[in-house]
């Protein structure tokens, strides 16, 4: 990203916005970055520009829109993008929303949830070799096979964020955009969940951006609340596991937008 500005074009009885402005920043192949932000700052919109989703199939969400310098994911300019690219740039950078886990539709068994993104994009893939490769990301985020006939609702808030996980990299991407991967995640496995994607990282040598929110600063002017900010604000730990470095960081601005705010 070279100078990014995006925005919000007006729907309903809503105005334009700017979501973010100025951002600029490298991902380098199999590298990780931290992108801490405050609540509003533009986070998910980060996310959302990055993986060329947008808006999910079916959602009534206003996709945001880029109105001014540069982005470039996996060699694809995303300004003005053509249908045909997009679909290709889908195919190559898997995206793990903001309570992926919380949302997982409600129908459809473990096994089925891995295998959607698959068959979205080849319904004639071959049974034996989906079910191979399936299980083999079932087994990757450590979870037991045995989970792979059961439903959302059977399974603990950490287990539900394994399978996200393991939907968004089903297809071998070579870029995860992770949006707060640890919201709605009990506390107690949070811990388990990054060490987890450090791992698949280390081991699919996949580069990634994972999206954190910024612990408020306390109101005495102290130092920042860490209790609530396991993973990325956590900067030992994390150096220590090579991942989240180096790290961006998105500041709101007065009036609406964001800027890239100096690097911790």
């Amino acid at each position: 990203m070279d100078d990014l500005s995006a925005s919000y074009p007006a729907h309903g009885a809503s105005d334009s916005f700017a979501a973010l402005r100025g951002i600029t920043l490298r991902v380098n192949p199999g590298e990780v970055l931290g992108v801490l932000g405050e609540s509003g700052s533009g986070k998910s919109t980060l996310a959302r520009v990055l993986s060329g989703s947008g808006g999910s199939a079916g959602s009534t969400d206003v996709r945001p829109e880029i109105i001014g310098g540069e982005a470039t994911v996996l060699g694809l300019r995303l300004r003005g993008i053509s249908r045909r690219k997009l679909a290709r740039l889908t195919l190559e950078v898997g995206m793990l929303a903001q309570d992926a886990g919380q949302t997982l539709p409600a129908t459809l068994n473990v096994g089925e949830l891995v295998a959607e993104p698959v068959l979205e994009r080849d319904a004639r893939y071959q049974p034996a070799a989906l079910s191979a490769l399936v299980a083999t990301m079932v087994d990757a985020v450590r979870l037991p096979l045995t989970v792979l006939t059961k439903y959302p609702y059977e399974l603990s808030s950490g287990q539900r964020q394994r399978v996200a996980l393991a939907r968004s990299l089903v297809l071998g991407p070579a870029l995860l955009i992770a949006d707060e991967p640890l919201a709605g995640v009990d506390v107690t496995v949070r811990d388990a969940v990054v060490d987890l994607i450090g791992e698949l990282q280390r081991e699919r040598a996949f580069a990634a951006v994972v999206i954190r929110l910024r612990p408020r600063r306390a109101p005495t002017g102290g130092r920042p609340d860490r209790r609530d900010a396991p993973g990325c604000s956590r900067r030992p730990r994390h150096d220590r596991r090579g991942l989240c470095r180096p790290v961006a960081s998105l500041r709101r601005r007065p009036g609406g937008g964001t800027h890239q705010g100096r690097t911790p």
